[in-house]
C-alpha cells in the first residue's frame, strides 16, 4: 500500500533564511507539501517557484493572496485544484484555503493548507467555511481528504475540536517525533495540525527530532514543521 508523507510548514514569508527552510524540507522528504506564509510581495511567483526547485518540489496549487500553496514531489501527479477566498472580515488580514488534488500510485487524496486568524470570532466562522469546502472537495474529486494548517489555537480550543469532528488529529492518534509546533526557538504551544480523514491510516506524526534537522529550525522561520507519515484507502 502507498504511503504518503505530508508536511505542514509556517515558513514566514521566507524572512529569516530561506535556504535553511529548504534544506528542512529536503530532509524530511516530503511527497506533499503544505505551506502558509508563503511570500506575496516583492517577486512573489519568482520566490515560490525558486523555493520549489531547492526543495525538489514543483508547485501544485495556490495563489498570490494570503499565502497558501502545495507543494508535490516529482512521483505525485495533480488532478485538481481549488483555492478559496474565505468571508473577509474588516480590519484583519484574509483568509484562505488551498486545495490540490493528487493521485501517488494510483492513490488519489485531497491536500489542502489553511492558516487560521488570531482572533477568536473570524477563526470559528473561517473554520466552519473550511470545513463545507472540504465536504465539496471530496464529493468533486471522490478522495479522502487531509487539511493541514497553522490554526492559531491549541487541541481542545473550539476550532481544532471543529475539525476533529469527523476528522483525525494525527499527532493525538500516532504520535511520532515531538509535539510543540511554535515557537521554533522555544517551542511552547501546539497551532500547526495535519487531520486526516477516518479512511486514511495515520503511521506516525510529528515534529521530526533528529539533531541535523533541528539545528535549522530557528534558523528557517518561527514555526516548527510537522511531518505526518500517511497511509490512504485502496482506490
Amino acid at each position: 500500500m502507498t504511503t504518503v508523507r505530508v508536511v505542514s510548514y509556517n515558513i514566514r514569508s521566507l524572512r529569516d533564511d530561506p535556504a535553511a527552510v529548504a534544506r528542512v524540507v529536503r530532509a524530511l522528504r516530503p511527497d506533499v507539501l503544505c505551506l502558509q506564509e508563503v511570500p506575496r510581495f516583492w517577486f512573489w511567483r519568482w520566490q515560490r517557484r525558486r523555493l520549489a526547485r531547492a526543495c525538489g518540489l514543483r508547485i501544485a496549487a495556490g495563489r498570490r493572496a494570503c499565502g497558501l500553496a502545495v507543494f508535490t514531489a516529482p512521483r505525485v501527479r495533480r488532478v485538481g485544484r481549488r483555492f478559496h477566498l474565505l468571508t473577509r472580515v474588516p480590519g484583519i488580514h484574509r483568509r484562505a484555503l488551498a486545495i490540490a488534488a493528487l493521485e501517488i500510485d494510483g492513490t488519489r487524496l485531497i491536500a489542502a493548507s489553511t492558516h487560521l486568524d488570531l482572533y477568536d470570532d473570524p477563526r470559528r466562522a473561517h473554520t466552519a467555511e473550511v470545513i463545507a469546502h472540504l465536504d465539496r472537495a471530496r464529493r468533486r474529486y471522490g478522495a479522502p481528504v487531509v487539511v493541514t494548517g497553522d490554526i492559531n489555537e491549541e487541541p481542545g480550543g473550539p476550532c481544532w475540536t471543529m475539525l476533529c469532528d469527523g476528522r483525525q488529529d494525527a499527532w493525538a492518534v500516532a504520535p511520532a517525533g515531538e509535539e510543540l509546533t511554535f515557537s521554533a526557538r522555544a517551542p511552547r504551544r501546539r497551532i500547526d495540525g495535519v487531520f486526516a480523514d477516518p479512511g486514511i491510516e495515520v503511521i506516525g506524526c510529528g515534529v521530526p527530532a533528529d539533531p541535523s534537522i533541528t539545528a535549522d529550525y530557528p534558523r528557517a522561520t518561527d514555526h516548527r514543521p510537522v511531518l505526518a507519515e500517511l497511509r490512504p484507502p485502496r482506490p
